[in-house]
């Protein structure tokens, strides 16, 4: 499971201190289920299949965008994999394009469906990573140019890697993302996930409520992404295969809602695209997930386009995600901008010879660079020969080695060093230029990151550490990350001596390793072990000096010791480094208020629900504080707001009662003191 750090204030258990709590985030309301509202909508379905919504007479289709995470076109039944039952995606496939050669340029999903949208590769959008980077605001998605020309736009998304903070909401009337952060540990990222059921109730709701047509919508399952958990009856089918159960209750849901268009002929006149992000590795030279590897086991994708008026067919065109947008746009008969980097599909589609050229199969990870200091991994496929450029390069051919474990390169090396100019060329031509040579193979976006890290450029778009040594070749490190990668999963579950002992393994393996020093940390706060947790974050703190979280949990931890001067001195730093961090603004509040610095400690309860305005803790700490100072207006108003945000906080009902006692208002006085001992204690 690849490390997700850098992604919030994370959430932890921390004993507080009166008059108010430390705490590692707000605890916002979650949003509940709305089992009600579903069920209504069947029974209004099924009451009236042709429904009030038919298909308008428009100049230009509607177009159903359909995103299956971490989905391999190998583990579906039009893929060749009989023991599958896929039989949605199947009859999709049977009625449109099928590519058989689909590749992903980057195999994480934040990145991969920024290229799908934009049609640009990463090095030109600035988006590579998971985290710690956003789809700039001129950016031009499919979602901006269908609004434009008079489209709807809505998406639902069913992982928190998809929220609207990085950017992939532009041009979208509707985004439902609606992430209850508040629970999020920053390595549970990948753990945020909405079973696909909810994401196409949602979906089929919005359908319900009439959109003006033409509309494009997008639907993002993320159900196959690790961990696998299929719900039932699809755990007991598929048992010991989770994976493929995850697949089949994906393929249940796609069935759902492409049976809702066809209950109102919705289907028939639509443009429908059905994609994956990128694959999975499932134990393929040693990578049980995605994102360290660049082998096509993680880059080779399903893809399914339905155009109407044009006849099934099998598509054995290499092709890449980037084409996917101007392929659209094309059927659309809409301008494709001159920027977009893939090339239109429509051709192939039609059954046609495509005569622009045969697509660019780039492909890129840089998590092990930017997550563990070591190299980077950037790759192009052609006519299925396949160059990877990594400090020992590797060179295949998958026409005969389908699966890449015949590494070529010592005996083809003319070949391989003119694959290797053909990718330099790429992404020299793709790279935003800021007039530096030095930056001609990596752009400016993630040269300014990679630098902040400590890293040195070198030729040919490879970095060195701080002391110019080389970066580690991922083949070298696979082991190291998937010990990691079981260390923090440990982590996840409560498992910390388990997680503990491989995160020594790790160390032993690779001291300067910081990843495993601020995981190690977490667990010993977990355990309550506060010394060995101050040692590890300090340790993970001289690793990478700008490491906001470790800072953050280090003032928890300093709080937990009762170095109260300590624990200041850490928030501080971590607002420092990430002024959006909400909680550290809070709890440094709090502990201000310890050594009765009040005016200071209101100041950072102000900044904390400036920064996130539906902090109802913070509002409450606010209130408390005006209270103190016989500001009983300024105390109703933050009280207020607190109460509003989350009704369930007992306290702040109390202190709302007292307040309006001091303004005079005896009955709302006491409606607060019911609702305070309705509530719980006070």
């Amino acid at each position: 499971m690849p490390w997700r750090p850098g992604l919030g204030p994370p959430i932890l258990s921390g004993s507080g201190f009166a008059p108010m709590k430390i705490i590692c985030q707000p605890k916002r309301r979650p949003r509940p289920i709305r089992r009600m509202a579903a069920l209504a909508l069947s029974v209004m379905m099924l009451a009236s299949p042709r429904s009030h919504l038919e298909p308008a007479r428009t100049a230009r289709p509607s177009v159903i965008f359909i995103t299956v995470d971490t989905l391999r076109p190998d583990h579906l039944g039009c893929y060749g994999d009989a023991r599958i039952r896929t039989p949605n995606i199947d009859r999709l496939a049977a009625d449109g394009a099928r590519f058989i050669q689909a590749y992903t340029p980057v195999p994480i999903t934040l990145p991969a469906h920024t290229v799908i949208f934009t049609g640009k590769f990463p090095m030109a959008t600035g988006m590579h990573d998971f985290s710690g980077n956003k789809l700039p605001a001129t950016a031009m998605t499919l979602a901006k140019l269908l609004h434009e020309n008079g489209y709807t736009t809505a998406a639902f998304v069913g992982g928190a890697v998809l929220d609207s903070r990085f950017g992939l909401n532009q041009g979208f009337d509707t985004y439902f993302d609606h992430f209850d952060f508040s629970r999020l540990d920053e390595t549970k990222l990948d753990q945020m996930k909405r079973p696909g059921n909810q994401v196409v109730d949602e979906a089929l709701a919005w359908l319900t409520r009439q959109p003006a047509q033409p509309f494009f919508l997008w639907v993002h399952l993320y159900d196959p992404h690790y961990p696998y958990a299929p719900p039932e009856p699809f755990a007991s089918r598929y048992r010991g295969r989770p994976y493929d159960g995850e697949i089949a209750f994906a393929d249940a849901q796609v069935g759902r809602l492409l049976d809702w268009l066809r209950a109102r002929s919705l289907y028939t006149p639509s443009v429908i695209v059905l994609a994956a992000d990128h694959g999975e590795g499932l134990g393929e030279h040693g990578e049980r997930t995605h994102g360290f590897f660049i082998y096509n086991s993680t880059l080779h994708v399903p893809l399914l386009i339905r155009i109407p008026g044009v006849h099934p067919r099998v598509v054995q065109s290499e092709v890449s995600l980037a084409d996917v947008m101007p392929t659209v746009l094309d059927a659309l008969s809409l301008s494709i901008p001159k920027s977009v980097q893939g090339r239109s599909l429509l051709r192939e589609i039609q059954g046609q010879r495509h005569l622009t050229g045969a697509s660019l199969l780039y492909s890129e990870t840089y998590l092990p660079l930017l997550h563990f200091g070591w190299s980077q991994l950037r790759g192009l496929q052609l006519q299925g020969l396949k160059y990877i450029d990594a400090p020992r390069p590797e060179f295949y051919d998958t026409r005969t080695d389908p699966l890449e474990t015949k590494n070529l390169f010592q005996s083809r090396k003319v070949q391989a060093a003119a694959m290797h100019a053909r990718l330099n060329a790429l992404i020299q031509r793709f790279t935003p230029s800021a007039g530096n040579t030095e930056k001609e193979l990596t752009d400016p976006a993630l040269l300014e990151r990679l630098r902040s890290l400590g890293y040195a450029a070198v030729s040919g778009g490879h970095f060195a550490n701080s002391n110019g040594r080389p970066l580690s070749d991922p083949k070298d490190r696979i082991h190291v990350y998937e010990t990691f990668s079981e260390a923090m999963e440990d982590g996840q579950r409560g498992r910390y001596q388990d997680s503990l002992r491989k995160l020594e393994e790790v160390q032993k393996a690779d001291p300067a390793l910081m990843p495993a020093h601020y995981l190690a940390a977490l667990d010993y706060y977990r355990l309550r072990d506060y010394r060995r947790a101050a040692a590890s974050f300090q340790a993970a703190l001289r690793l990478d000096p700008k490491f906001a979280l470790a800072s953050y949990y280090l003032g928890l931890t300093r709080v937990q010791m009762g170095d109260f001067d300590g624990a200041i001195t850490a928030f501080q730093e971590a607002l420092k480094l990430d002024p959006t961090n909400f909680s550290a603004a809070y709890n440094l509040g709090a502990t201000l208020v310890k050594k009765k610095r009040v005016d200071d400690a209101l100041r950072e309860f102000q900044r904390a629900v400036e920064i996130n305005p539906e902090y109802a803790q913070a509002y409450e700490a606010l209130g408390q504080l005006y209270l103190y100072q016989g500001r009983a207006g300024d105390a109703a108003r933050a009280l207020e707001r607190a109460t509003q945000l989350a009704p369930s906080l007992a306290k702040a009902h109390y202190d709302l009662g007292r307040a309006y006692q001091l303004l005079g208002r005896g009955a709302d006085a006491e409606r607060e003191f019911s609702l305070a001992k309705g509530s719980g204690a006070r």
